[in-house]
């Protein structure tokens, strides 16, 4: 995108700097929906390991701007999405090593969905509350974090979101943090983000136990492997 074509608001305040981490396997709206909502008020740095395109679970190359390597060394936000691909980033010796680098220099460490079992991973979670997506809260436990059932959590400069969709949510939040709830409410009306979904099934309780169940099962495999990699990742940190 040229700089003609980006959309910004006009600020005062020099213009947030958010480092927001790719890896192979990362969903999509995870990413977007937090850097929709805050990318008008920052520069955003998409990061990977080189600027080779990144896909996707649902098949989307996204173009990194940065590396690992040349990335800022002090981000106001740190920020890692959820996805499919999460097993294989828990496990990343770069991608961990880079999360461990920056972390203790950002403003906010955060996440939305299983981002916050990268984090744990990285050993940047454990000691604050935090959350993730509803079928893998067991998994970050399992990392010793203290896992809060809520749609974002804030715990002192760690933010995290649930599953997907709560990165819309994770996003206004950490914006009335860093701009103030009056540009989070006009970020948020620019955005018609006014939510009426056409089903009540976004939770496993308005779902209910029978399509809840059907899920599990859908994601089982997944499940498996990400809690397999947590408990040899907390079996070597013991």
């Amino acid at each position: 995108m040229t700089e003609a074509h980006e959309l910004k608001m006009p600020s005062p305040q020099a213009p947030l700097q958010i480092g927001m981490v790719l890896y192979p396997g990362l969903t999509t709206l995870d990413l977007i929906g937090p850097q929709n909502v805050l990318a008008v008020h920052a520069e955003t740095h998409l990061l990977w390991k080189t600027r080779a395109l990144v896909t996707s679970d649902t098949g989307v190359s996204i173009q990194p701007t940065a590396t690992f390597s040349d990335c800022p060394d002090d981000l106001d936000i740190l920020f890692v999405p959820g996805g499919i691909g999460t097993t294989e980033a828990m496990a990343d010796r770069e991608i961990l090593q880079f999360l461990r680098d920056r972390g203790p220099r950002s403003r906010y460490v955060t996440s939305v969905c299983t981002g916050s079992l990268i984090l744990a991973a990285a050993g940047l979670m454990q000691g604050y509350k935090a959350t993730t997506h509803w079928a893998m809260r067991h998994i970050l436990e399992a990392f010793g974090v203290e896992c809060v059932h809520a749609r974002v959590v804030v715990d002192r400069n760690r933010i995290s979101g649930g599953g997907v969709t709560a990165g819309i949510d994770f996003g206004l939040t950490l914006l009335a943090l860093l701009r103030g709830e009056d540009v989070a409410k006009l970020t948020q009306l620019m955005l018609e983000y006014d939510p009426a979904p056409p089903f009540r099934a976004g939770t496993p309780e308005a779902a209910g136990p029978e399509l809840t169940q059907r899920l599990v099962s859908f994601l089982e495999p997944h499940e498996q492997a990400m809690r397999k990699v947590a408990a040899e990742m907390s079996s070597r940190a013991s």
